[in-house]
């Protein structure tokens, strides 16, 4: 590993002793093939998965994986009406896996989200039996202000243009603190313990992963 990666490792080793505090699951990886496969080989055969909008999932390959196995997978971008996107989202709430990143999480082991319809940070909150999180280096912050402020300055204009958002933060490359009618930031989560032990696992990547 580089010098660069060393230094997350030991980052992610203190993290994932405060996450087990908080009854949540940490492990690291030196890379993404070798987290896939972890992931890859906890979920059973048969499993029902969905996932919320995540470019880290995407491009660690764990998608192309899960399309390749034995799983039931739950789409929301598959609907064609508001009735079948409905439909779409009670079957991830009752899924055996839902998979994510995180906006950001604190070295204290505290996971920081923002989204703007809700469907993510709900499901993170309750509803799917696991919650599998991939998270690359780049998304560690000393604390929670520092995520939030992480997660409205670097993810959130970067998550506006691949979407085409009209809002203050496309325009500008950074926070605007709106209101309109596209806003993202609606919903803020901070997580900083599981109410079930185990259920959130959180695999750190010495990667840069998504925004």
């Amino acid at each position: 590993m580089t010098p660069k990666q060393l230094a997350f490792q030991t980052a992610a080793e203190g993290i994932i002793k405060n996450l087990e505090k908080r009854n949540m699951e940490g492990y690291f990886f030196e890379d993404s093939a070798s987290c896939v496969k972890a992931i890859i080989d906890i979920i059973e055969d048969g499993s029902t998965i969905s996932w919320g909008g995540s470019e880290s999932i995407k491009e660690c390959g764990l998608m192309t994986a899960l399309q390749a196995g034995n799983y039931t997978l739950f789409d929301r971008l598959t609907a064609k009406t508001p009735e079948e996107n409905r439909e779409l989202y009670v079957k991830a709430v009752l899924s055996d896996y839902y998979l994510m990143s995180s906006n950001a999480v604190t070295f204290d082991g505290e996971l920081i989200n923002i989204d703007g319809n809700g469907n993510r940070v709900a499901c993170l909150i309750h509803g799917p039996k696991n919650i599998i999180m991939v998270v690359g280096m780049n998304k560690l912050v000393p604390d929670v202000a520092s995520g939030y402020a992480r997660v409205r300055n670097l993810a959130s204009p970067s998550n506006a243009k691949r979407l085409g958002r009209n809002t203050p933060c496309f325009h500008t490359g950074k926070c605007g603190d709106c209101l309109s009618p596209e806003c993202m930031c609606n919903q803020v989560v901070v997580t900083r313990r599981s109410g079930q032990p185990g259920r959130i696992k959180v695999f750190f990547v010495a990667e840069e992963l998504g925004y």
